[in-house]
């Protein structure tokens, strides 16, 4: 995924992530802060709304239904850290790339990404989302282009009981749906 494992030191907005050639950068909002730890979840939920509905555009009803989703604890804890998640997710951009050094001469090539192109959660003050009764009220998410012509393309079956039994290993969640990949590309 590349995000960060743990919250990142108050303050910190960039993350910088080198293997070899490749190299990962992501940028937060100073409003919002770096995405990390479960906020991985996210792009997995609006993934899988995305495929289901077949539309880069995804509805849903509440925005605490990711909770139900994974399994997570349905309290004002984990309600309002999901809604920070989500701040923080829309609100980064990952910049990554390779640098080549080639004998006479050099080769860049990067990429900047994000995952959503625009949000409207409607969100109480409490522990519980608004309901979605009508249409003005409705929670839509859109999905960026890339990451929707990713996820279309490229698609991984991942178990959903097995990401929400490892929702808070996020080190570990990052191995199995790498594993999961490899395992399905080959």
């Amino acid at each position: 995924c590349g995000l960060p494992l743990r919250r990142p030191a108050s303050g910190q907005l960039t993350y910088s992530h080198h293997s070899g050639n490749f190299s990962l950068h992501l940028v937060g909002h100073p409003s919002y802060g770096l995405p990390f730890g479960q906020d991985r979840l996210i792009p997995i939920w609006v993934a899988t709304l995305a495929l289901r509905q077949k539309s880069r555009i995804v509805h849903f009803q509440k925005a605490s239904e990711l909770l139900a989703f994974f399994g997570l604890c349905p309290d004002g804890y984990h309600y309002r850290r999901l809604i920070d998640a989500f701040k923080r997710i829309f609100a980064s951009t990952i910049f990554f790339g390779t640098e080549d050094q080639a004998t006479t001469s050099s080769l860049i090539d990067w990429t900047r990404f994000h995952f959503l192109d625009q949000m409207k959660l409607w969100c109480s003050p409490g522990n519980q989302d608004t309901e979605a009764g009508d249409e003005n009220l409705g929670n839509v998410i859109a999905l960026s282009e890339a990451f929707y012509n990713e996820i279309d393309r490229h698609r991984i079956p991942v178990e959903r009981k097995v990401v929400a039994a490892l929702a808070h290993a996020p080190g570990v969640l990052d191995f199995y749906l790498w594993l999961v990949w490899k395992s399905w590309t080959v």
